[in-house]
């Protein structure tokens, strides 16, 4: 146990001891009653730019009680923090045939990591290759255009998330994200991540992260296989009786489906074998790139450029009625990618490296859709973003190079593209277009509304030479396999559908935790096997 004290204010001047004193004078406490201190999280109020200053919580540790000092303090915020192990009991019940996960992203990493680490000896069906080749075949796509439809940004090992800023943040409140921080750091990402209200890993260190947690796994005794899609699925009386590979027919009793959101082939083949599946809402739009010097300008006012303030990042949201547009998935010192995954189809998406050392930042800005707009039918979300990708891929000249505005031309109404001082970051290059004649009216007029509303809270986000790169699609999976509180799926015993891809997820850290979830529900059921 440990007395955690929170809303600590420092200074920009201050140095981090400042919020340990400051702590135990909150806790009324002395210095001599502590016997171990440490800052456990630390934000960024810059809501007034006037008055920018950190918040943290911190930890201290005493020789007495901590009830009698917290009762003694008599502040909301001066509390008794109680670590929550992973609380992990095996069943009884015999594992005949070794649990199949298929994915090896967030979701079915973290899985795979809790059932080997208990002797479920685990086998991993990976669709893309593993991390070193998957960066030669996403760097040769880069440079040349020439797409590998198996390894690419969406699929192989890590999976999306690990071309991508590597954001840890999450709005769910799971105790298990603490231990995914940890064994993070455990396989080598920054200890900072522990202390951070925003964490991120940065892609190039994840992708040590992700093959460190493989060998972990093999290690242990699971198996990881990869370019070995799951083909087709075999059910015999309502259970999963085997899949199909490229290595052939793999008899499986417990599945683990975390596919991420991109697979869409393999969700077709679901909804051919009667697993139940719903249309879901997602998000569609652009990347917009600015400088980031002028994003820090717009956040931070006379105090940008100070030495203690991080790199700039923001997060915007409007709504009007139902429909709502907002930033996701914001890179400081970043790029733009190609992301697509299909031949003749454009994506985009953000990546930054840990140091977030470049000239731009940018974000996705997207507008979201629901089945109302495109259809009820459980594959319609999938109609749509491919129909959106292949007029992107029309607009960039058929090469894979993006569709592009500046900002200033598409709330005029113009198409084209004028460059300013905001230099496009997107690999393959740019074309002209107007996105009007890409997206629905109602995308475009929101997309507006959003530049115009958030240049109100961020001044220079709607800066007229500020670069917007489309398409934006692969917010989040445009399904949801369906399934009971036992974490199987309504139509099929012995899968379970998981994380982002089955719509249970959204980001690294959710999709991590709901994998921990799923193999927390099969170890409790299961015993490990012989």
């Amino acid at each position: 146990m440990a007395i955690i004290v929170n809303s600590v204010k420092t200074s920009l001047s201050e140095e981090s001891s400042a919020a340990i004193e400051k702590a135990v004078r909150q806790a009324g406490l002395t210095m001599g009653q502590v016997t171990d201190s440490c800052i456990v999280k630390t934000s960024l109020d810059a809501r007034k730019r006037t008055d920018i200053h950190f918040v943290h919580s911190v930890a201290l540790m005493v020789a007495g009680e901590e009830e009698a000092v917290v009762r003694a303090a008599k502040d909301k915020n001066v509390v008794v923090r109680r670590e929550e192990p992973l609380r992990v009991t095996p069943g009884s019940r015999p594992l005949e045939k070794r649990p199949v996960i298929v994915g090896f992203g967030p979701g079915g990493m973290f899985a795979g990591l809790l059932l080997a680490r208990y002797g479920y000896r685990p086998i991993i069906l990976e669709r893309g290759g593993e991390v070193e080749e998957r960066i030669q075949a996403v760097q040769r796509f880069w440079d040349t255009g020439r797409l590998d439809e198996t390894t690419n940004v969406q699929f192989g090992e890590g999976g999306a998330g690990t071309f991508s800023d590597g954001k840890l943040t999450t709005r769910i409140g799971d105790p298990k994200c603490s231990w995914v921080l940890r064994e993070l750091v455990n396989f080598g990402a920054p200890k900072e991540i522990l202390q951070k209200a925003k964490p991120h890993i940065g892609t190039d260190k994840l992708r040590g992260i992700v093959k460190k947690i493989r060998q972990e796994i093999i290690r242990l005794g699971g198996e990881v296989f990869f370019h070995t899609p799951l083909m087709d699925i075999s059910v015999h009386h309502g259970k999963i009786d085997s899949l199909l590979t490229p290595m052939g027919n793999l008899p499986a009793q417990v599945v683990i489906l975390a596919t991420g959101h991109s697979a869409r082939d393999t969700f077709g083949m679901f909804h051919t074998r009667g697993l139940e599946m719903q249309a879901k809402p997602f998000s569609v739009g652009v990347r917009i790139e600015h400088l980031q010097k002028d994003i820090d300008r717009g956040l931070y006012g006379e105090f940008a450029g100070h030495k203690a303030l991080p790199v700039g990042e923001y997060q915007l949201s409007h709504r009007i009625n139902d429909r709502g547009v907002y930033t996701f998935c914001m890179c400081p010192g970043g790029v733009v990618v190609p992301a697509a995954s299909q031949t003749g189809m454009t994506v985009t998406n953000g990546m930054s490296y840990f140091s977030r050392e470049g000239e731009n930042a940018n974000s996705a800005l997207v507008v979201g859709v629901t089945p109302e707009d495109f259809g009820t039918d459980p594959l319609d979300g999938i109609r749509f973003q491919q129909d959106l990708e292949r007029a992107a891929f029309q607009a960039g000249g058929t090469g894979y190079q993006a569709p592009a505005q500046d900002a200033g031309s598409f709330l005029r109404g113009k198409g084209g593209f004028s460059l300013g001082t905001v230099k496009p970051t997107y690999a393959l290059g740019v074309q002209g277009c107007d996105f009007t004649e890409i997206f629905p009216d109602y995308v475009t007029e929101m997309l507006k509304i959003g530049l115009t509303v958030f240049e109100r809270k961020l001044p220079g986000f709607a800066a007229a030479d500020a670069v917007l790169t489309g398409v934006e699609t692969r917010t989040s999976s445009p399904v949801r396999i369906v399934r009971g509180e036992n974490f199987q799926s309504s139509a099929v015993q012995g899968i379970y559908p998981c994380a982002e891809g089955a719509g249970y997820a959204g980001g690294i850290m959710s999709a991590a935790v709901d994998g921990l979830r799923v193999a927390l529900s099969i170890i409790e059921e299961y015993g490990p096997m012989e």
